[in-house]
């Protein structure tokens, strides 16, 4: 009977969970149950996956410390595969210490980049770094390496670091044909296709072009001014204004840029900074007054002047103005970008990951839902949130982390 646990071992090791299954699928002890929710977990079942593994995990013996906490580290991936962003870490830790002094490394390393990919998800780059700095590449089977690699090509991603990235991308893809599990190549696959995908758009002088990420990289060194959309910043070279808590400013400084070297009417500026329909002297008022403002902030970078008609743009020490703005124009951007990987979310995740409280999540969830663009089933704390993939619409720039210190 042995020998059925191990062949079915390495069939799932080899990406074949039906292979799998046709040996312990009618087996009710704890090795069997473990592997068995480990298979349906490789084939999309994960409530009955999560089921299994609990039941096999509280079926070990009091002697089987590691035994529970492989079970405990399959748990934790599938709830980062369901994206319950809410399992307890600490669990995970636990359960990796316990393999290391069992001397499953193997195990122990597939935690440590379980919780990689959590932070990074999460937007916790330098923490997941640091996780993947714990473990030693040199003693991981190829799929490990693979899962390693890619968690190090989306940190590049999100640092806009695109040589990184693709460099992490080539062992990947290395990895994952040493590893012959075609599921692992096409994870190598889809991910390479962010970087050959429009991430922003450039919009400069009345006309816009799509950017891929290397050459939204390069704009973070331009000696152009840069009206930045995605973190609500204003900078050139090092020198970076936040507008992330004045969006009224950001607003009028976005069509001040996007019409430069043009100026801009009062009228413009008053509908889509204030969105007026009708200007009148108190609207007017008040935008002298935040134009005042914005002139204050943007001292460092550039003037704001007046003309006949409204206001132009005098940027300092550059010739250029350029807005970076995302692929698509939607109020929930963010949201439906995390959506857009086709897991299903829970709004609580939602969240966590994108740092705003539950309740402005959920009114941005009903919002979109009302206008088709996410779906959602289940009921209470079961509900999950998805959308089919968005053509053009990669989440690396969107997660959040900073693309400058200010």
């Amino acid at each position: 009977m042995e020998s059925l646990i191990t062949a079915a071992a390495r069939a799932l090791e080899a990406g074949d969970p039906l292979g799998a299954l046709n040996r312990v699928a009618l087996r009710n002890d704890a090795p069997s149950l473990a592997l068995r929710g480990i298979a349906m977990a490789q084939l999309g079942d994960l409530a009955k996956a999560k089921s299994l593994l609990r039941t096999a995990a509280r079926a070990f013996g009091p002697r089987e410390a590691a035994a529970r906490a492989r079970c405990l580290v399959a748990e934790a991936e599938i709830a980062l595969v369901s994206r319950d962003l809410n399992w307890p870490v600490k669990t995970l830790a636990v359960a990796r210490a316990t393999l290391e002094n069992h001397g499953d490394l193997v195990n122990a390393a597939h935690a440590g980049h379980i919780e990689a990919r959590r932070l990074l998800l999460v937007g916790r780059l330098d923490e997941a770094e640091r996780t993947l700095a714990d473990v030693r590449p040199a003693t991981l089977p190829p799929a490990s390496q693979v899962v390693r690699e890619l968690v190090l090509a989306g940190i590049a991603i999100r640092r806009l670091r695109t040589k990184d990235a693709r460099t992490a991308l080539s062992r990947a893809a290395h990895a994952a044909r040493l590893a012959n599990i075609p599921a692992l190549v096409a994870e190598v696959d889809s991910a390479n296709l962010i970087l050959d995908t429009p991430a922003a758009r450039l919009i400069a002088r009345g006309s816009e072009h799509p950017l891929l990420v290397g050459e939204v990289e390069r704009l973070a060194t331009s000696t152009a001014l840069v009206v930045d959309t995605f973190h609500h910043q204003v900078r050139r070279q090092g020198v970076a204004v936040s507008l992330g808590t004045r969006p009224v400013l950001f607003a009028l400084a976005r069509l001040l840029a996007q019409a430069w070297p043009a100026d801009v009417s009062r009228e413009t500026l008053i509908s889509g900074a204030f969105q007026a329909r009708h200007a009148d002297e108190s609207h007017r008022a008040r935008l002298r007054v935040e134009i005042g403002r914005l002139r204050t902030k943007l001292e460092p970078l550039a003037d704001i002047s007046a003309t006949k008609q409204g206001f132009v743009l005098a940027p300092r020490k550059t010739r250029d103005v350029l807005v970076l703005a995302r692929p698509i124009e939607e109020k929930h951007a963010a949201i439906l970008a995390f959506l857009a990987d086709g897991e299903p979310w829970s709004s609580s995740a939602l969240a966590l990951a994108l740092r705003i409280s539950p309740r402005t999540v959920q009114r941005a969830l009903d919002e979109l839902a009302r206008s088709g663009k996410v779906q959602s089933f289940g009921h209470g704390r079961a509900r999950r949130w998805m959308t089919p993939p968005v053509p053009g619409f990669p989440t690396g720039l969107l997660l959040p982390t900073p693309l400058l210190k200010t």
